[in-house]
């Protein structure tokens, strides 16, 4: 009973501090600042090669499949609004690794909402 107990605990304290971090479970380093970028499905929104659905970064107006990050963390990506169907803005932090941008932080940031056109 005091082994469950301490499992318990463990697990509660453990979510507990992964609440504060991307969705690739890290926390940004404070001393590396953070850059906005476009993310999204290398392969389906990104015009990268390859033969299966992979999240990219696009900075600037070239794209790079990511290491670090990957695409089950952002929920179904063949849903209307999963990685392969929309390109979102997010926050990143990591570096350019020859052709690879290597994740070291991720968070995307809210989708706009789409406003209904008002007729006049």
């Amino acid at each position: 009973m005091k082994a469950l107990f301490v499992t318990l605990m463990f697990s509660i304290f453990g979510m507990a501090a992964t609440a504060q971090t991307g969705e690739n479970g890290l926390a940004p380093d404070p001393a590396k600042e953070l850059q906005t970028v476009e993310v999204s499905c290398g392969k389906c929104k990104l015009g990268l090669p390859g033969n299966s659905c992979d999240i990219a970064v696009r900075i600037g107006k070239k794209a790079y499949y990511a290491d670090g990050a990957s695409m089950d963390n952002y929920g179904d990506a063949h849903a209307d609004d999963g990685m392969c169907n929309v390109i979102r803005q997010a926050q990143v932090q990591g570096e350019l690794v020859g052709d690879r941008f290597k994740v070291s932080y991720i968070k995307l940031l809210p989708m706009e909402k789409k406003g209904k056109g008002k007729k006049q």
